[in-house]
């Protein structure tokens, strides 16, 4: 072992001045240092090598990792923009995606969903999988570009957004410009993208569902792309969540911007009726309403029966007509379908069992000896893919059509790593995908908001709680005390004659940045980091955005174009819709749960480190986006050393 390398006392009080002035923004930012373990001697045992356990690894989700400048650089402005309050009522919509100088959409600058590329019978496994590899690295490094393209455009602004010299600047897409973007986050493990391409291949009808807070986010263009030739209906969930109006005004546009698209509306869960009263936390049940069930069951009886009419081509001639054999199963018993609970409804059943069409398999496969001569068989089951991003509540819906919990569901996304095949009749299943995060213009923050990505592996708390904080009013809702209030007004000294006095001081507003916001809610709570005892903002982010995830703070946009006087001023309090919060019912019960799941979130942020590509991924362990970060261990002695007086 060699030996440790003595340090003086004059060295290392050059080091802490260094790091304080640093800290103070008298000098730039030091370089980090590389984590060192507290035992570097130490070595972990290989296990044996585990079917399951390898399995599983291969379908983590791999994201891209965010630089230590950019962090440090938003966290430094999290902490000197003020956040405009009110909250203008323009904030409450949705943002739509500007059109191009040209009017139209260069299809080389837009994103797109990797295709599966065709295949044949007589090729190898190896041969098919080398084949997919080549063309999803290809696709891999234009969206990498696509994306650092987007990053350098700037924000669009327009005349009104202008301010005058002498007006402050108050609306949240102003501030956004000086506020760096972010990368956008998407799938980049080949493994994942394997799952969607197996059950678009044997699904007849696509229920593709969407977040009715803000659905855009959940089907952006690549996805639609994807599904251009599919039988597609779009399911708005969480419209508990979300409230009537804004529900009917997303089911209106989607509409009017997706002619013929079918849209249907979901809640998965409801509160358990209790006998008699009870303490402690509330309890749910899978639970869908009569009506939202039945509507949705008529949209896909209505694309069965679409699925069911020959082209018009095959009208015209009686002899194809007879010969025509429909691509799904012809006779389905709706009323069961309509009534299925419970029972043997939701079993699991391995694999896919229902031949593909001969139509379908040569238009997707290839032209090959061995497509052609296969025939073409009545399907025994009606197949209905269910896809989505990550917690979107695809496993949470099949729940409440069963009836009984089926599907394992987390509050943490990504807790289904494998597509499951469930039957919902004996003649209709549903398959499960995994939730897979597409590419899209839309910065990391927005997809933090909506719940895509995990909130405990997000490392740029601070830019997260900044972009909440211009559309949601925290500190009201929290009901939180400014960290440094402002100071008493002073001792009026001056005498007045009869009749008059002294002019009533005009109290200025309070000015609130994020960090304000992340120090004010960990005073509240009591969280402070060890050893410093310094407010532990890492903590009191990661509580506040699982708070706007789950649903506790109640939040939904408008879709775009939405007339200012329909959206109103919201009394300045943005996309918060107070009447449906779950915040006091709900927050004491929150907070067991997450002290369980809450590893590593304490103190300095975690980030999820694997190679030096630049690429993190989860453990198998823990979920698809967990990992154990060793962060932590190489700080603490900076820290101690900072700490002394």
């Amino acid at each position: 072992m060699p030996r440790k390398k003595i340090t003086s006392i004059n060295q290392k009080k050059t080091e802490q001045k260094l790091k304080r002035a640093a800290k103070r923004g008298d000098i730039p930012p030091l370089e980090p240092k590389p984590p060192k373990l507290r035992h570097p001697e130490f070595r972990r045992i290989p296990t044996e090598a585990r079917p399951d356990v390898d399995a599983a690894r291969k379908l983590q989700s791999a994201f891209v990792k965010l630089p230590r400048e950019y962090l440090d650089k938003t966290k430094l402005i999290a902490s000197q923009l003020i956040l405009p309050r009110p909250i203008p009522g323009e904030a409450a919509v949705f943002p739509s995606n500007p059109p191009k100088d040209d009017g139209g959409s260069d299809p080389s600058t837009t994103f797109t969903c990797p295709k599966r590329p065709k295949w044949r019978f007589d090729m190898s496994k190896a041969e098919v999988e080398a084949n997919e590899d080549g063309v999803f690295r290809k696709w891999l490094a234009e969206t990498d570009h696509l994306i650092e393209e987007w990053r350098d455009e700037k924000p669009p602004t327009t005349e009104a957004d202008q301010p005058e010299k002498d007006q402050e600047i108050e609306m949240p897409e102003q501030l956004a410009a000086e506020m760096p973007r972010s990368w956008c986050y998407f799938e980049r493990n080949p493994e994942v993208w394997r799952q969607l391409w197996r059950v678009t291949e044997i699904s007849q009808i696509i229920l593709v569902l969407l977040d009715s807070r803000c659905p855009l986010l959940h089907y952006p263009p690549s996805l639609q792309a994807f599904l251009a030739t599919q039988k597609v209906i779009l399911v708005l969930t969480k419209v508990d969540l979300s409230g009537p109006e804004r529900t009917q005004a997303w089911t209106t546009y989607l509409q009017s911007t997706f002619p013929g698209a079918r849209v249907a509306h979901v809640e998965s869960y409801t509160e358990k009726k209790v006998q008699h009263a009870e303490q402690g936390r509330k309890h749910y049940e899978p639970h869908i309403p009569t009506e939202f069930r039945r509507k949705l069951v008529e949209a896909i009886r209505d694309i069965h029966a679409e699925l069911l009419e020959p082209p018009a081509e095959v009208k015209k001639n009686e002899a194809w007509s007879k010969r025509r054999m429909p691509p799904v199963k012809r006779n389905i018993d709706w009323g069961e379908v309509l009534s299925a609970q419970g029972g043997k409804v939701g079993s699991e059943v391995g694999g896919a069992a229902v031949p593909l069409p001969a139509q379908q398999g040569e238009g997707d496969h290839g032209e090959g000896e061995a497509s052609g001569d296969r025939k073409h068989v009545e399907p025994e089951f009606l197949t209905v893919g269910v896809i989505g991003q990550p917690n979107v509540g695809k496993s949470s819906l099949l729940n409440a059509l069963f009836g009984v919990n089926r599907v394992r569901t987390s509050k943490q996304p990504g807790k289904t790593k494998h597509y499951q095949t469930l039957f919902w009749t004996n003649e209709l299943r549903l398959v499960d995908c995994p939730g897979l995060v597409m590419p899209n213009n839309i910065p990391m923050e927005m997809q933090v908001l909506s719940g895509v990505l995990p909130i405990s592996r997000v490392s740029a708390i601070p830019a997260c709680i900044y972009f909440s904080s211009q559309r949601i009013p925290l500190e009201k809702i929290f009901k939180l005390s400014h960290p440094t209030p402002p100071p008493p007004p002073g001792e009026e000294k001056r005498t007045w004659r009869e009749g008059s006095g002294p002019h009533p001081i005009r109290e200025k507003p309070v000015e609130w940045t994020a960090l304000d916001i992340l120090i004010a809610y960990a005073g509240s709570k009591g969280w402070v980091t060890a050893k410093a005892g310094r407010p532990d903002m890492n903590r009191a982010g990661n509580d506040i955005l699982r708070a706007l995830v789950e649903g506790r703070i109640a939040w939904a946009f408008w879709p775009p174009g939405t007339n200012i006087t329909v959206v109103g001023d919201n009394n300045g309090n943005g996309i918060w819709l107070h009447e449906f919060d779950r915040l006091d019912a709900e927050f004491d019960d929150h907070e067991e749960d997450s002290a369980e799941q809450e590893d590593a979130v304490e103190g300095e942020s975690s980030d999820i480190n694997s190679e030096d590509d630049g690429v993190f991924e989860g453990e198998a362990a823990g979920g698809r986006f967990d990992a154990l970060s060793l962060e932590e261990q190489s700080e603490e002695e900076e820290v101690k050393e900072e700490d002394r007086p």
